[in-house]
């Protein structure tokens, strides 16, 4: 079975950023945004953007319900449907806290360090939820301490405005991905829509605004994307770009985009390590996240972990030493500082396949919608402009 490759440095989520800089006029110097290579995002010039990130919106979801989202789907269908010229690709895992990092820092997740739903600390047995993220345990900012794009941006006189949940103010995740820009708290889709309005406002200086909405991913997560709830959910979405477009001025720009698809994972296409405890042979810590785990293996273990695991899921999963999985540039430039983050082996699954611990991940097995791997399905991305 085959997988969707990253687009690091022409069409991934950190490649959006670069490419509205250029659009506003205000190239990053010497660092993202600069000249594009060949097969980049290419965006029309505009004195204001509005990017709204639709959480778990994959492109081929879009493609394949149309009918629920007619304004999104007919921007699609414009641009060459889902892999065409409106289509990108998130990173690798296709999740929401590396696809977030990578969005506001225009690096990958080899360099930023946000390289899954969990991740292991390095020196230590724990691990961090980069979601519900223990500052106790680990500071945002030592981190992740790259510059993000918005502060480069800021910096360079471009009004930059985060529009976002109000439980987002200042969260570790939001610090780690998004510091530098002007938090604008919303909690409805009204306050998001006039809040963004506002935002990209013409006061004498090029605009960005970055809008995002969770509520589709989430109930993906808890009724699936097969189900009459999402659908209902996306139908919401598609009149909440459509209703945003309509009230922006003729000369702002609206881009949506999203950080990953999503699979549904039934009860028959799921691995429970606790019931095969013979996966756990080697294995110190358990990361990741269902679609896609990092083993952390016990000293001189992993030659024997890779053994196991290929043997007990064969085509269900690409099972992959850490060097390996690098030198297939799945996380694109791995530092030193970031490489014992991500696992010893990492597991990516294929189909709809989910390995799950029943014991150590309980929440995960109430959940239908997954993401986190390299297929179509959660790697294609929508790169809308209306």
């Amino acid at each position: 079975m085959t997988f969707l490759e990253p687009a690091y440095g022409s069409r991934s989520l950190g490649d959006v950023l670069p490419a509205v800089a250029r659009a506003l006029g205000s190239p990053l110097r010497g660092g993202p945004g600069g000249p594009e290579v060949d097969g980049a995002l290419v965006l029309p010039s505009a004195p204001s953007y509005v990017v709204f990130l639709v959480d778990g919106l994959g492109a081929r979801l879009l493609e394949r319900h149309a009918h629920a989202a007619p304004y999104l789907a007919s921007l699609l269908e414009e641009s060459g449907g889902a892999t065409g010229a409106g289509s990108g690709t998130a990173g690798v895992p296709s999740t929401t806290a590396t696809s977030l990092t990578s969005l506001g820092t225009s690096l990958t997740p080899g360099t930023h360090g946000v390289v899954g739903f969990t991740a292991r600390v390095p020196g230590t047995d724990r691990l961090l939820n980069h979601l519900q993220w223990d500052t106790a345990l680990v500071d945002p900012v030592d981190w992740q301490p790259h510059e993000t794009t918005f502060a480069a941006l800021a910096d360079a006189g471009v009004r930059v405005t985060q529009v976002n949940k109000r439980e987002f103010d200042g969260s570790p995740l939001t610090t780690a991905s998004a510091r530098g820009a002007d938090f604008v708290g919303a909690d409805k889709v009204g306050e998001r829509i006039a809040a963004a309005v506002e935002s990209s406002t013409p006061r004498g200086a090029p605009a960005l605004t970055y809008l995002y909405d969770p509520d589709l991913d989430w109930t993906g997560h808890r009724h699936g994307v097969a189900s009459s709830a999402w659908l209902q959910q996306l139908a919401m979405v598609d009149a909440e770009a459509e209703q945003l477009r309509d009230a922006l001025s003729p000369d702002r720009r609206l881009l949506v985009v999203a950080d990953h698809g999503m699979v549904d994972c039934p009860p028959e296409a799921r691995t429970d390590v606790d019931q095969h405890l013979a996966l756990l042979d080697g294995v110190a810590v358990l990361g990741g996240e269902a679609r896609f785990r990092h083993l952390y293996c016990r000293s001189g273990a992993v030659d024997d972990v890779v053994a196991t695991w290929r043997e007990h899921l064969g085509d269900r999963a690409d099972v992959l030493t850490r060097a390996d999985a690098v030198a297939r540039s799945w996380f694109g430039p791995a530092t030193a500082a970031v490489r014992p983050r991500l696992g010893d082996v990492v597991v990516a699954c294929h189909g709809d396949h989910g390995i799950f611990s029943s014991e150590r991940f309980d929440y995960e097995t109430r959940l239908v919608g997954l993401h986190g791997s390299l297929t179509d399905d959660e790697m294609r991305i929508p790169l809308l402009v209306g």
